[in-house]
This record gives structure tokens, C-alpha cells and sequence, in this order.
């Protein structure tokens, strides 16, 4: 195998437009978007006319999904699940319909009153089982972000929940997102996070970050070490996606705003480090 990476964005960090999304990333030369929301509404509230709509832009122009960017997995641990649950129907059929595999995915905020992950564990991984099971059996595979403030924001607990869970389930139907700035952003060591889930990713979010700063910088100039990340990820001959989040003028709950005057600084200073450590990319 040769390594491979394949550029997609979270082309609503350009604008809420998709058109002009969709303008931006042909100048960056990138033909797949990870869809977190379109219009200002998350993907998983577009109405069906939207998705329609949307489904005819991307194919008229020669463009894919890397992923369902959902929002599953962003509320609290002891918040009703059977309701948020059925959010993961509404992915599905998006997968489906955009031909994708792939739905993004988180581990859960703690209670309103706080508390010890430890004594939430247990249900942590308890909807994650729930979760696979409906994925493994529509075909479709769950990426889990290590998100900041979720339980798995620490790498230890990220490599907790992914150990856990793949000694029952096949990589097939669940496996790891790695997110460099997130651990930055977070207080933990990008590094230490890689090297505790790199077996079990394939999925790369690509933003930097220097903890305490209030918005990313362009890959290579934080503190996420990105390119000794690739460089190992070239030597273990990762084929699969690589998409941009830069969050250049800030980001938060729902997402990060780069705008389209920025976004094609961010993409080229991606190609710059992948050609830095001869990856090669498409």
C-alpha cells in the first residue's frame, strides 16, 4: 500500500453558502466536504428539500462527503437518550444518500453538576454500544472526535473508550478521528494522543492550535507537532481522509469560522507540511 491522504473541509468554516463553499474549495483544489451544516443549520436538521438540493449542487460540481459531520454524542450523559438516539437514523440515511460510510461522532458532556468521568464511564460506553449496533447494521461506520470537554478529550480515556469498544466491534463500524488542536486546546499532549490512538485511526481533522489562544493557526504553526503526526501516519501507510478545520477567527459548540479569504492559506499550508514529509495527497 501507498500512502494516501484525501483533502475535505468543513466547507461551512467559509461561509454559510454552500455555493460559495463549494467556489473556495475548487481553488484549493479539494472535491470532498465533511458537512456539519449548510444555510446556518446543522446537517441533521436540513429539511429534506435542502438535502435535495444540496445533493444536485455537490454532484453537479464533482464533489463528495468525507463524512456526516453529526453532532451525536454533543449533550450531557444523563440527558434522555432514546430521543437523541434516533438522531443516529436521520445520519444513516444521510450516509446513504451522499454515499458516504463515514458519521463523526463524540462521547458526552458530564451532568449539569459536574462530577468524576469514572462514575460515568459505564454509560458512556453503554451508548456507544447501542450506537454500533444500529451503525454495524446499516453498514455505516462511527468516527469518534476527541473533542474538548467530552469524555474522550483526554487521551487516556480516548484510548479507554477505543480499546474497549474494538475488542467487541470491528473497525469496520467504529473507529477513531484524531484532532491535534483539540488536544492542544484542552491542555494535553497532541503527541501522547497520537501515539495512544494512531492503531485505530483512520480519520485525520486537520487544525493547530497554542493552548490558551482564543482561535487556531494554519497547520505548522501550533503546538500540535501535525507534521511529525503525518510523517508516522506516511510510515504506517495511511490511506484515508484528512480534513481541514482550521478555525482561523475562532470556533466553539457548534463549529469554527475560517471565512474564504483565509481558508485557502489553511489548505496550503497542509500541502505544505504533506510535501514537507512526502505524503501524498489527492
Amino acid at each position: 500500500m501507498v500512502a494516501m491522504f484525501t483533502l475535505s473541509a468543513f466547507a461551512d468554516e467559509i461561509s454559510p453558502d454552500p455555493q460559495v463553499q463549494i467556489d473556495v474549495l475548487r481553488q484549493c483544489g479539494i472535491r470532498h466536504i465533511e458537512l456539519r451544516s449548510i444555510l446556518q443549520t446543522n446537517v441533521l436538521s436540513l429539511t429534506d428539500l435542502q438535502v435535495s438540493e444540496l445533493k444536485s449542487l455537490l454532484d453537479r460540481h464533482g464533489f463528495r462527503l468525507s463524512a456526516i459531520g453529526s453532532p451525536i454524542g454533543k449533550i450531557k450523559i444523563d440527558d434522555p437518550f432514546q430521543p437523541h438516539l434516533k438522531k443516529l437514523d436521520r445520519a444513516i440515511e444521510l450516509c446513504k444518500l451522499f454515499n458516504t460510510p463515514n458519521i463523526r461522532m463524540f462521547s458526552y458532556y458530564l451532568p449539569e453538576g459536574g462530577g468524576d468521568w469514572d462514575d460515568w464511564r459505564r454509560d458512556v460506553l453503554d451508548r456507544m454500544w447501542d450506537k454500533i449496533r444500529v451503525a454495524e447494521k446499516a453498514g455505516v461506520r462511527l468516527i469518534h472526535e476527541n473533542e474538548h470537554r467530552i469524555y474522550g478529550d483526554d487521551p487516556e480515556r480516548v484510548h479507554d473508550l477505543l480499546e474497549t469498544v474494538l475488542e467487541q466491534v470491528d473497525i469496520a463500524n467504529f473507529a477513531a478521528v484524531y484532532d491535534p488542536a483539540n488536544y492542544v486546546h484542552g491542555g494535553f499532549d497532541p503527541w501522547k494522543g497520537w501515539q495512544l490512538t494512531k492503531q485505530w485511526t483512520v480519520h485525520f481533522h486537520i487544525k493547530d492550535w497554542v493552548h490558551g489562544e482564543l482561535h487556531g493557526r494554519v497547520a505548522g504553526e501550533g503546538e500540535g507537532r501535525i507534521a511529525e503526526v503525518i510523517a508516522e501516519a506516511v510510515s504506517m501507510n495511511y490511506n484515508g481522509f484528512a480534513t481541514l478545520e482550521p478555525h482561523l477567527l475562532g470556533g466553539g459548540l457548534t463549529g469554527g469560522v475560517t471565512g474564504p479569504e483565509l481558508f485557502p492559506k489553511a489548505a496550503e499550508a497542509f500541502k505544505n507540511v504533506l510535501d514537507r514529509v512526502g505524503a501524498q495527497y489527492e
